[in-house]
């Protein structure tokens, strides 16, 4: 059992603080403080309580529970790797891990299989993962191996340390050099399976940097910079922009130009300070060769 604690600097909610702190679920912040794992002077906090600054709030961790995803011989780019952490180069396609009851042809097991340890914080169908990206978006992210490098990145990811930038293509041509898009975030109120801009207070705060790179006849090259993790964050703000991503099946037009297999939209660039080391550290991924095949037909076309 491991009890951390942490000062909380602005109100919020415990289970979005522990979340943020620790990497883990929101709903895993849930069952510890139904469990009295969750306490600030003694006293047990409810998921739902705000915490107030100055706060210093405690959480008990249990001992990671056994791994229960299986190894499987996939094969994926591993960008970089120490006795600590590693960076992949995740394809489109694939999803990072698995749901219960479906535990096979993740990054995961492909993870278990390439690597000697993985972080348990997590659980048995998440071990090693401190951030994701959607399926069919393609790119980088970085893997725990142990705990301790596992509290680093997301403590890391909380206070906005740990950059992460894209690049995606867009329908239309956006007439902003650069902006920032800050909105709230959470489930769309018509279809629970989307996400979606929401009055101010009804979601979650998301904070997107958007920076030109290219304009085509029809469509821009964008570079995107996260300062939060909320899911499809800059596929839904891409479209409250009024420029949704090419080949977003959910976000995106619903007539499309290209045959493609997904959104073009692939994390390219990690920026990180090491846990151990503290050495700060880069890491690009070229663009893959679907998405350079469609910039190629759009250069000619200038």
């Amino acid at each position: 059992m491991k009890k951390l604690s942490f000062e909380v600097r602005e109100e919020c909610r415990a289970d979005v603080f522990f979340s943020e702190q620790t990497g883990l679920t929101r709903s895993a912040v849930k069952k510890l403080a139904e469990e009295g794992k969750i306490t600030t002077d003694g006293k047990q906090l409810k998921a739902g309580q705000n915490l107030r600054s100055g706060m210093q709030a405690v959480i008990e961790i249990p001992d990671p529970v056994p791994i229960c995803a299986v190894p499987e011989d996939i094969p994926i780019e591993i960008v970089y790797e120490d006795d600590d952490i590693a960076v992949v180069n995740k394809p489109q396609g694939m999803t990072v891990h698995a749901g219960a009851g479906n535990t096979a042809g993740t990054l995961v097991n492909a993870l278990l299989f390439r690597l000697k340890s993985l972080s348990g914080i997590n659980g048995k169908l998440r071990p090693g993962i401190v951030h994701r990206i959607d399926k069919d978006t393609s790119g980088l992210l970085v893997v725990a191996k142990n705990d301790a490098a596992h509290l680093s990145l997301s403590r890391q990811i909380a206070e906005k340390t740990c950059k992460r930038e894209y690049l995606a293509l867009l329908e239309g041509v956006v007439k902003e050099e650069r902006g920032t898009v800050e909105t709230d975030i959470g489930r769309d109120t018509k279809d629970r399976l989307k996400m979606a801009v929401l009055p101010k207070g009804k979601g979650r705060a998301a904070v997107t940097d958007f920076f030109v790179e290219k304009r085509y006849a029809g469509n821009t090259l964008v570079r995107f910079s996260l300062h939060t993790g909320r899911t499809h964050q800059i596929r839904v703000h891409a479209k409250y922009l009024g420029h949704p991503v090419v080949g977003d099946p959910v976000y995106g037009y619903k007539k499309q130009r290209f045959v493609l297999n997904g959104q073009l939209l692939h994390a390219y660039r990690l920026t990180l300070t090491h846990p151990v080391s503290g050495e700060r550290m880069s890491f690009e991924a070229p663009l893959p060769d679907y998405f350079k095949h469609i910039l190629d037909i759009l250069e000619k076309e200038l």
